[in-house]
């Protein structure tokens, strides 16, 4: 079964911008409802896509640069990247056809 990886500031430039495959980035925080809502089905898309797309998962009360970076002010907001840029942003808990829908067309 794929696993989701957690990121930190340091490593988000090797595990997400040198991807040679689209990477769906979850901005969360433990406290955060939503955030845990979503994550059965983040961790479905990581089996489903697996070879062909990652989803990892950063911690924003731990790793805040990267957060400011992109411009997270809520979350969870899911960044897909494809070919180290921004293809996709979505804020809120919204469902899996709408994630697999975001995946699909960075992999496209």
């Amino acid at each position: 079964m794929a696993n989701i990886t957690e990121l930190s500031d340091a490593d988000f430039q090797g595990e997400v911008l040198d991807s040679k495959v689209p990477v769906l980035v979850d901005f969360w925080a433990p406290w955060c409802g939503p955030c845990r809502a979503i994550t059965p089905a983040l961790e479905e898309l990581a089996q489903e896509y697996e070879g062909r797309a990652r989803i990892v998962k950063i911690n924003v009360d731990d790793h805040q640069g990267t957060a400011a970076t992109y411009g997270v002010r809520s979350i969870p907001n899911l960044i897909v990247f494809k070919n180290g840029e921004v293809a996709e942003q979505i804020v809120g808990a919204v469902p899996k056809a709408k994630l697999s829908e975001a995946i699909e067309s960075a992999i496209a």
